[in-house]
């Protein structure tokens, strides 16, 4: 996030990955024609780069020397043989744990000088121990596939073994344990399509060939060669299909980001904020409108550079989409963690407003919330959702609807924020929430009041009258019971951009530790009783 502003010399300042070092995939179009494994870490090489030194140990149970075996047709008994003098190792993949900055990790990586870091079954049933034994012992599990896919020498069993792989996987991943994934060059096939495409947080190594079927086994089928630039880890992340891409020397830095948001330490309860004190402005609600819509008016990344102790950007739906609609990322406020989705405040030089895919992103952050048991930090900052025919045609009112039908569900604490504008449909999808905190000129109302001035009086002179009208501001949100905290502007928090960000957050982290500890089947019935009330029965 490039244009995050930096940080006061008063706060550290977070440490967000940047997407502007992402080269994109026209910088790489041969990129694949140009690297090979050799030009790559071996499995050794990455984990010590990745874990702190001499942390690692070994979990691996020595597979059988395949030179004696008379089972095994002689060609494959050669290449296995091969491999393992080539490499140095007896199968295609190494497992263990080691320390990250200190944290314990389980490390599945793949050794791809070892027939291509292919997956037959020996090496299926070490990564499910693996899995399991991670899954046992509560630990996060680090996954660095670099592999041709299912090993074609043992067929068929060596294909289904990708199920067992993805049902640990799915086990370690409900049992509320991050799965993180770093793809490396290449991967390809059946290792691509199970578990290298199940990270909680996916990143690439640069310039690598990441795709379902190799292009060299294209080229062989349809006589032609495979589009370049195609399955190159920069075009990935530029169509949303993972988070990053990752030089091998950063992914110690990001991997401790990482864990230190998902895997929090317990806390100490959060004193009351003065912000509990304020109450909603007494102006004009059309005031607070015209207010709300300053372009210095702080928005989301200034909330997260001003006030998050670190933020760590997601990137796309993970199923080929993106919109820079909406920005999902885990961070933490203080001492509490969370995952966060918001509005990417609309530009005068940019089109932005919240499509279709928007919505989608933030479900995966909403699945992300709940799986890894997480509160879920939602910010409503817009002029409204897209309209167009793209919108239309994407499903956006469908994926409004399925959103709140999400979150009003969600099975995880959640708070949402009123931050500055919150017209229509794009900020109803992100509201529902057990607590909902409001900046003091906040607002939220079926479409922008020129719109509604327009349905009502077929003119757009009477948004004043219709905005206080329809009861779009904080006051008549708090008088509802909509709102439960105000943060204060002073008098508007575009003049003081950082002193009202560290105010939000600060109310942030007060409500998501008091959320923390509240039973979760007791916030599921009062957060749809608060919205129960708004009715007139």
């Amino acid at each position: 996030m490039a244009s995050t502003p930096t940080p006061s010399p008063q706060q550290p300042a977070p440490h967000h990955l940047s997407v502007s070092e992402h080269r994109s995939a026209a910088e790489h179009l041969s990129a694949a024609e140009h690297l090979s494994a050799a030009d790559h870490l071996s499995a050794a090489e990455l984990i010590d780069v990745v874990v702190d030194p001499e942390s690692f140990v070994s979990w691996d149970e020595p597979v059988p020397d395949p030179a004696g075996d008379s089972t095994i047709d002689a060609g494959y008994r050669a290449d296995l043989v091969k491999a393992r003098a080539r490499s140095g190792r007896d199968e295609a993949v190494v497992t263990g744990e080691g320390r990250i900055r200190g944290r314990r990790v389980g490390v599945i990586v793949s050794e791809f000088a070892f027939l291509a870091g292919s997956i037959g079954q020996a090496a299926a049933d070490r990564i499910v121990a693996a899995i399991e034994r991670a899954t046992r012992e509560g630990l996060p599990l680090l996954a660095g596939p670099a592999s041709g896919g299912t090993r074609m020498q043992e067929g068929t069993l060596a294909f289904l073994s990708m199920v067992r792989i993805t049902a640990a996987v799915r086990a370690h991943r409900q049992a509320g344990l991050p799965y993180l994934v770093y793809l490396r060059h290449p991967t390809t096939g059946g290792v691509m399509a199970s578990w290298g495409s199940l990270g909680h947080m996916t990143v690439a190594e640069p310039g690598a060939l990441l795709g379902f079927l190799g292009p060299r086994v294209f080229e062989a089928l349809y006589g032609r060669p495979f589009p370049k630039g195609v399955q190159v880890a920069e075009n990935l992340f530029d169509k949303g299909l993972i988070d990053a891409v990752v030089a091998p020397a950063q992914l110690p830095e990001i991997l401790d980001r990482a864990l230190g948001i998902l895997v929090p330490a317990s806390a100490a309860p959060v004193p009351p904020p003065a912000t509990l004190a304020v109450r909603p402005a007494t102006v004009a609600a059309w005031d607070s409108v015209l207010i709300s819509r300053n372009p210095r008016r702080p928005d989301l990344r200034q909330l997260l550079a001003f006030g998050a102790i670190d933020a760590l950007p997601l990137n796309g739906t993970g199923q080929g989409e993106k919109d820079p609609g909406l920005l999902l990322a885990l961070a933490r406020f203080g001492s509490q963690s969370c995952v966060v989705l918001g509005h990417n405040r609309r530009r005068p030089s940019q089109d932005n407003a919240m499509g279709p895919a928007s919505l989608r992103e933030a479900r995966r952050g909403m699945r992300l919330a709940e799986e890894l048991h997480l509160p879920l930090l939602t910010v409503i900052d817009t002029s409204g959702a897209a309209l167009s025919q793209e919108a239309e045609e994407g499903g956006l009112a469908g994926e409004i609807a399925r959103s709140l039908h999400d979150l009003i569900g969600l099975r995880a604490p959640s708070v949402s924020v009123l931050l500055g504008q919150g017209a229509g449909g794009g900020a109803l999808a992100l509201l529902p929430a057990d607590r909902t905190i409001a900046a003091q000129h906040a607002w939220l109302s079926p479409l922008p009041p020129e719109g509604a001035s327009a349905i009502v009086h077929r003119s757009v002179d009477f948004a004043p009258q219709m905005s206080a009208a329809q009861g779009v501001h904080g006051a008549a949100l708090w008088a509802a019971g909509l709102v439960e905290h105000v943060v204060d502007e002073r008098p508007d928090a575009a003049l003081e951009p950082r002193a009202f960000c560290e105010r939000m957050s600060r109310a942030i982290e007060f409500e998501l530790s008091r959320l923390r500890v509240v039973p979760l089947d007791e916030l599921l019935v009062a957060r749809v009783q608060k919205y129960r009330r708004l009715g007139r029965t």
